[in-house]
């Protein structure tokens, strides 16, 4: 059996009202404008970084739930 080795962190949604403040995360993560992390955000599930470890994929999950992201790490 294969032990997973590399992680993508998934935004599967956000929670109502939050919707502001995931896009302001995801803009710390992907160097995108207003416009195109407010796509990507309303467009989930939408990959946020991939081939991550699985340090780096908990704290990036944890930091987009603190504002209200639905999150899955696959």
């Amino acid at each position: 059996e294969k032990v997973q080795t590399a992680f993508d962190v998934v935004l599967t949604g956000f929670e109502d009202g939050k919707k502001i403040p995931v896009i302001q995360k995801i803009r710390q993560y992907k160097e995108m404008g207003l416009l195109e992390a407010k796509n990507f955000v309303e467009d989930a599930p939408s990959v946020v970084k991939e081939d991550l470890e699985q340090e780096e994929a908990d704290k990036i999950t944890k930091e987009l739930e603190l504002v209200g992201g639905k999150v899955e790490i696959q």
